[in-house]
């Protein structure tokens, strides 16, 4: 495993394997009656946002935690950023403090890439997020819960009806995966194009050629403007929000017109293949890029996205802090936190 992690593109097959595979093990911690692990007693994670964030903030702490880390959250609001502090200025505080890793959301893309190359932090340095650039633990998450219903399912053939199951050391080689609306202003859309890619998957972006990004030819995907052919052939669908808080021009006509022809609401769900996944990256805008029928259906797994992002986080923190020896080893169900007094 690397020092730290910026982008998917970055990562082999064999290093994403070991990140979905080692999110597996922690997936297990969660399900016992003690949730937390002795792995990184002692050392110091701090959470370092500069932009606004609930499941991802909250997800990496509440991952941190159930490695015994030590935690500090960030804000920029209401901290020596608001008086002007530079990234530089900050991290140096930061390192003087001894963090071991840094968790950074940052407006502008490449600042955790200048975070990990600057000398300027001694710890890991973790992408949860930069500008439109790329969110590769949000990639990983998205994989681990595909992986478990398109290839930890029963040879047999998947199916919504058996759930999730067991992917650990498979792959997503030839599964459809389309990613849907504003690929523009995505990070997701990014960090998914290049870790599915690399995972064995057939990705089609599907948008209005507005919200395409300069050069997506070159990017390892296809490229398509009619959702209603795509949709019977995709193993997942991944709708992205509209960024409107990006926007600075009209991209669309109006909400209306861009529900119509990129929204997933029931009709379009009808005709997708029997074991075919609803995702989202959340947050979402109801009624716009994917309707309230769709959002609570049975294909949904956008609540599970939520829970297996603390496993990933848990799995990509194990690995540059600690991660030397097994997973199953720091997942034994006799260890735990500390010994009750």
């Amino acid at each position: 495993m690397k020092r730290h992690l910026i982008s998917t593109s970055d990562l082999s097959r064999d290093d994403a394997i070991l990140i979905l595979d080692t999110a597996e093990e922690m997936a297990r911690v969660a399900d016992r009656p003690i949730k937390k692990l002795p792995t990184l007693r002692g050392r110091t994670v701090v959470n370092l946002f500069f932009e606004d964030s609930t499941r991802t903030r909250i997800s990496f702490e509440a991952a941190a935690k159930r490695l015994s880390a030590d935690v500090i959250n960030f804000s920029a609001k209401g901290s020596s950023v608001s008086k002007g502090e530079s990234l530089k200025d900050t991290a140096l505080t930061l390192q003087a403090m001894g963090a071991d890793a840094v968790v950074v959301r940052h407006h502008a893309s490449g600042a955790p890439h200048r975070l990990a190359g600057s000398g300027w932090l001694d710890g890991s340095v973790i992408n949860a997020g930069d500008g439109t650039h790329e969110h590769p633990t949000q990639a990983l998450l998205d994989a681990f819960t595909m992986r478990r219903h398109l290839a930890g399912a029963a040879d047999g053939g998947p199916t919504m009806h058996q759930g999730p199951g067991d992917g650990t050391g498979r792959d997503l080689a030839g599964r459809k995966i389309t990613i849907v609306g504003d690929v523009l202003h995505s990070r997701v859309a990014r960090s998914n194009v290049h870790l599915l890619h690399t995972l064995g998957a057939e990705v089609t972006l599907v948008a209005p050629p507005t919200l395409l990004p300069i050069g997506v030819e070159s990017w390892p995907c296809e490229v398509s403007y009619d959702l209603d052919a795509v949709i019977p052939k995709s193993d997942a669908v991944m709708m992205l929000r509209v960024q409107r808080e990006r926007m600075n021009a009209a991209f669309f006509p109006t909400e209306r017109e861009y529900a119509r022809r990129y929204g997933l609401d029931g009709d379009r769900m009808a005709r997708m293949q029997e074991h075919a996944l609803v995702m989202h990256p959340g947050p979402m805008n109801r009624g716009m890029e994917i309707s309230a029928e769709v959002a609570d259906s049975h294909r949904s797994t956008i609540v599970e996205q939520v829970a297996n992002g603390v496993s990933i986080r848990m799995a990509v923190m194990y690995l540059l802090l600690g991660g030397n020896e097994p997973a199953v080893a720091a997942a034994n169900p006799t260890r735990t936190e500390e010994t009750p007094k």
